[in-house]
């Protein structure tokens, strides 16, 4: 009987025949393992976190230039007193920078090491050829010659804190090339990259085009206090570089249009004042 048995068994098969299910000796299935997708960035948290970020940063970066300023000044024999810094451009333009980089550093962060995406392409940026390139640029310097315009048309009546800034020639050569080479990246990286990218997720491109461009001319609003004129054609221009980064859906434009905005401003007071050699005198003081 033992015998039998052991025959039957060894005969008989462990799976229905043509059931189309595996035999129990073939390699089981694994697991699924399903990962949570990975958060997208812009979220109004990340607003939040960017708006704070930014207004402390900003309080931080003076704060600090004074302090390296009192630290260097009996070192370096400068004999500006701290209470003059307020107009003094080079200080001013240190803690921009500072202020820049910090705010370089707080984005950079979030989309590359927080969500882990490329940083250029979570900020739109697209790279332009040769021709695209120039045509922003020329671009820009349509908009500086027509701004220009109609500040003569419609002047205003007092002298501005920006102007005061242009205090020497090597003033003058420092704001020039802060305001062609920084200024234009990193002002459309807060605005027409983070804002802009942050408005039009959660308000839609309309809302994106005139926030931004409004917040532009709200940021420039410390340096052109009490000259209104200037403050609104800041706005239209802001506006501009709005609406260049919602046609083209790419931060680069945007980026060139005010380079070559900037640089033709500063070219053509490098020219009316000689070198900026006179530059208080062609601005009035």
């Amino acid at each position: 009987m033992q015998s039998e048995a052991e025959g039957l068994m060894s005969t008989t098969p462990l799976e229905p025949s043509g059931s189309g299910l595996p035999p129990a000796s073939s390699t089981p299935e694994s697991p699924v393992f399903q990962t949570a997708p990975t958060p997208e960035p812009w979220r109004l948290r990340d607003l939040g976190f960017f708006i704070a970020y930014a207004v402390c940063t900003l309080l931080l970066s003076q704060f600090t230039a004074l302090v390296v300023y009192a630290i260097l000044r009996p070192l370096l024999h400068w004999r500006t007193p701290p209470s003059a810094l307020g107009t003094n451009a080079i200080f001013l333009l240190a803690a921009q920078s500072l202020f820049y980089v910090l705010i370089l550093v707080f984005v950079y962060i979030m989309v590359a090491v927080h969500y882990g995406l490329p940083f250029w392409a979570a900020l739109k940026w697209r790279r332009l050829g040769a021709r695209r390139t120039l045509r922003f640029l020329l671009g820009g310097t349509v908009m500086a010659f027509a701004i220009s315009f109609a500040s003569r048309i419609l002047p205003d009546t007092k002298p501005f804190p920006l102007e005061q800034l242009f205090s020497s020639p090597g003033a003058a050569y420092g704001l020039g090339v802060f305001a062609v080479f920084v200024a234009p990246f990193m002002e459309e990286l807060i605005f027409r990259g983070v804002l802009f990218t942050f408005f039009e997720r959660h308000a839609g491109v309309r809302f994106a085009v005139l926030s931004t461009a409004l917040l532009f001319g709200a940021f420039h609003v410390p340096e052109y206090w009490g000259a209104w004129t200037h403050v609104l054609l800041i706005v239209l221009v802001g506006l501009v570089f709005s609406l260049t980064r919602a046609v083209t859906d790419s931060l680069a434009p945007s980026v060139i249009l005010h380079m070559g905005y900037n640089a033709s401003l500063m070219v053509m007071l490098f020219f009316a004042t000689h070198h900026f050699r006179t530059v208080q005198a062609a601005l009035g003081y």
